[in-house]
């Protein structure tokens, strides 16, 4: 932090600190800035290590292996490197999209992973209405809120399953990916 941030944080700070010593919460303001500042450099870090880790073992390795004709090798020491296919299915954010994912479920006879929520908002003091069933809440003037979901791992199971069994998953109706990923089994 420059000199002249530091000044001004003194000066600003003349008036609300009695019984503190000014200079000495700047000075811990200065270390609180510089610590956040080491902790977003080291989070990109660790980001930018991640994104170099999944391209080895999404792309680097799976490729190397495949052109030696090989979905799995033994190191020397023992451990097992095996590449296998990573699926990922999960619905769009997009309400319009994620009711079109609903009815192509739906359509395929798969409706039945679908998950239907049904809520009821009481007012304070309402704890009795809050136990009567939903039926009854409706007839007490009471608007029940409903939201589908589908768990995306549940999701991603039947993607995989209609994969490899040859059928299709849209992928412009659903967030799909397929990826190679290297597992290394330590001995």
């Amino acid at each position: 932090m420059s000199q002249d941030v530091r000044n001004m944080m003194l000066e600003d700070s003349k008036d609300l600190l009695d019984n503190v010593e000014a200079s000495t919460v700047a000075q811990e303001c200065v270390k609180l800035k510089q610590k956040e500042d080491e902790i977003a450099n080291l989070e990109e870090q660790l980001k930018n290590k991640k994104a170099e880790a999944d391209d080895i073992s999404s792309r680097v390795i799976p490729e190397l292996l495949a052109e030696q004709g090989l979905s799995e090798i033994k190191l020397a020491d023992g451990s097992k490197v095996a590449v296998k296919k990573e699926f990922r299915c999960t619905l769009p954010k997009d309400e319009v999209k994620r009711e079109a994912a609903y009815q192509w479920l739906r359509n395929e006879k798969l409706g039945d992973i679908i998950k239907n929520n049904v809520f009821v908002t009481f007012g304070k003091g309402e704890d009795d209405k809050a136990k009567q069933l939903l039926n009854l809440a409706a007839e007490n003037g009471y608007e029940p809120q409903q939201k589908s979901d589908v768990a995306w791992m549940t999701l991603t199971a039947l993607f995989r399953e209609r994969i490899e069994a040859g059928l299709d998953m849209p992928s412009d109706v659903f967030n799909t990916w397929i990826k190679d990923k290297t597992k290394i089994t330590r001995k």
